[in-house]
């Protein structure tokens, strides 16, 4: 037998892997506001957003463990109204957090037959944002393929839940050292790496290297962040090469069922053609300061175990990483997480913008972009092709920061928008 695949990769990171299967299993498996089929089924509802197979499957799995209806497992169509009308907030928060109000909050919450309590829409939430997360990491570090042409997720450890499976024993170290060993851990030689940045980093000749890559660029220019004003048109050329041939992931008609309006997707922040959705300013509402203390008040302990994930992920060592990029771990990973949350209009007042541009390199900006926002659209070659730089554990410890970066931003967003409820 092998370990289950996200807990494989998320093993390379042991510390993070321990505090990511405590927050998973307390969210499934233990005392909460919302029934365990429903948490289950709500799962499913949010990885079909991101057409994501690998989860949907292992879902499934759990919430007929769970004694959930097999009924319901026909579609959206055959479940109970209160779980129906999650459907639209799942929707925008998989894809466009911003646009989440206080209107979208009321209309759960008011009072019916099918409402919803406070305690069991922040349980919904961070069930929800969580799913959207993990199905970036499924996707980015290649776990949807080991799926198998069958469409059938591998346990090898029995029908547990990758979160169950590990539960109160330590990942075998024997497993991971093998894992360790595998061809993707190698990588360039230092000195040629720094030469190939270099050339990278010279503005003209980047331009003309995603223009010789570019097949279909998105038409208009239109008004562009600070940071996505230089880069989005590479970033759409990235795309055509990470992207089946026919722009559509093989298997999706499957999990049609579990979800609506399946054509509603990211739309870039920053050309969106109404002002009516102002930027996210952190310094206004912060996980620290008030997400926390709400979420942790209305669904007991979450709060803490968000918290320490959040803060694992950010203790994570990266020296070689960022010694690669000639700049401190810190700065880094600040990077990644700053321009994650700018997709999703988050902005930090005290933070130079254009460092991004200066420690990430296009096609890591391609990888970051297309595993955070449109996930589905990655394919089998995408984590082994691009920036071959970096060591396996390396490429494991950027989609854990895509993973609680994006996990992080579509809270804030929830979360506020029950804040301006409550007020």
């Amino acid at each position: 037998g092998r370990l289950e695949a996200v807990t494989q990769q998320m093993g390379y990171h042991p510390q993070y892997l321990d505090s990511f299967l405590k927050t998973q299993h307390y969210l499934m498996h233990m005392d909460g506001p919302l029934p365990f089929d429903c948490r289950h089924y709500i799962a499913i509802m949010a990885a079909a957003r991101h057409q994501c197979r690998y989860l949907v499957n292992l879902h499934v799995l759990q919430f007929l463990r769970a004694g959930g209806d097999p009924e319901w497992l026909r579609g959206l169509e055959f479940i109970p109204p209160k779980l129906r009308n999650l459907n639209e907030i799942n929707k925008i928060l998989a894809h466009r957090p911003w646009l989440i109000t206080k209107e979208h909050i009321e209309k759960l919450l008011k009072i019916s037959e099918w409402s919803w309590s406070l305690a069991e829409l922040v349980h919904a939430v961070v069930l929800l944002a969580h799913c959207h997360a993990l199905a970036s990491f499924v996707f980015g570090c290649g776990c949807e393929q080991d799926e198998g042409l069958g469409g059938r997720v591998s346990l090898s450890l029995g029908n547990q839940c990758f979160c169950e499976a590990t539960a109160g024993n330590s990942c075998s170290q024997e497993l991971l050292r093998i894992n360790r060993k595998r061809s993707l851990d190698s990588c360039m030689e230092l000195d040629s790496l720094r030469e190939r940045m270099q050339r990278i980093h010279v503005e003209t000749e980047g331009r003309e290297e995603m223009r010789l890559l570019q097949q279909d660029r998105e038409e208009g220019e239109g008004q562009r962040a600070e940071v996505a004003a230089e880069h989005h048109s590479d970033l759409s050329t990235g795309l055509s090469l990470l992207a089946d041939p026919d722009g559509e992931v093989t298997g999706a008609t499957n999990l049609a069922c579990y979800m609506q309006d399946p054509d509603f997707g990211y739309q870039d922040f920053a050309r969106r053609d109404e002002d009516q959705t102002q930027v996210f300013r952190v310094q206004d509402y912060s996980w620290e300061d008030h997400g926390f203390s709400l979420v942790n008040r209305l669904y007991s302990d979450i709060g803490h175990l968000l918290d320490e994930k959040f803060r694992m992920v950010d203790g994570l060592q990266s020296s070689a990483m960022a010694k690669r990029q000639g700049c401190e771990p810190s700065v880094f990973k600040r990077g990644i997480w700053n321009y994650i949350h700018c997709m999703f209009g988050i902005r930090y007042d005290d933070y130079d913008y254009a460092e991004v541009n200066q420690l990430l390199e296009r096609m890591l900006k391609v990888y970051i972009k297309t595993v955070t926002c449109y996930p589905e659209k990655t394919n089998s070659e995408m984590f082994d092709r691009f920036w071959k730089q970096f060591k396996h554990s390396e490429k494991v410890h950027v989609n854990l920061l895509i993973l609680e970066a994006r996990m992080q931003a579509e809270l804030l967003y929830a979360l506020q928008a029950i804040t301006q409820y409550m007020i």
